[in-house]
Formats: structure tokens, sequence, C-alpha cells
């Protein structure tokens, strides 16, 4: 069983992407639909993948969902040091690259409760 502190954890971080959810949401929409947008979302997400399961000590340990939206946190807070706001393109072929990476950060944790998904492959 779970101590307290995870699952506080744990619903903290997905109140941080399901409203990470709620602001690409269009984004996600599109991929279905506009060509290339889906495979840039694929490439950004095998990265995030590699990056919250290899890239940080002891991920074993902790929930996935709770390393993918830290991983979101510092990538928000790095873009807004560089000056970027969201704010949704006209055109989703040509999203930045901070909007690619928050969709498919919002792609990977759409699929983390999904049967048969492990923890550590996002």
């Amino acid at each position: 069983m779970a101590s307290w502190v995870a699952r506080l954890a744990e619903s903290s971080a997905r109140r941080r992407l399901d409203h990470l959810h709620e602001q690409l949401g269009a984004g996600l929409l599109a991929a279905a639909t506009v060509p290339g947008l889906m495979a840039v979302i694929d490439q950004h997400a095998a990265a995030v993948r590699d990056i919250v399961t290899v890239g940080v000590e002891g991920s074993g340990a902790v929930a996935g969902v709770v390393l993918l939206a830290g991983y979101a946190t510092g990538l928000l807070d790095q873009a807004r040091e560089h000056g970027w706001t969201f704010s949704s393109p006209a055109d989703w072929a040509h999203a930045d690259w901070f909007t690619s990476r928050l969709l498919a950060i919002c792609t990977l944790a759409k699929r983390i409760d999904d049967p048969g998904y492990r923890a550590l492959e996002i």
C-alpha cells in the first residue's frame, strides 16, 4: 500500500497534467488531422520517456505520473525563463518546440493508466 505522501504526490501530479491537457487539448485533436504533427509528438514523447525513465536516478521508486509532471513543471519553468508563453498556434503543423514537447507530455500522461502499461515505459 502506498503511503499517504506518495498518494498525495500522485494526486497533485495528475491535477497538474490534467491542467496541461486542458490547455493543449486542441493540439492533440489537431494531431489526428495535421500531417506530420503526430510524428513530431511521437519523437518528443520518446525523448521524454527516455529522460524520465533513464535520466532520473531512482526513477523506479517514483510513480511515472509524478516523474512526468515534474518534468513538465521543469520544462514550463525553463520556457518562461526564456520568455515563452503558451498561445494556441493558428497552424498546429508549425507549433514551436516547447508546445510540441508539452503535447508529447500530454500524450504520455493520457496513456499512463492504460491496462498493461508499465510505469517505467511511459
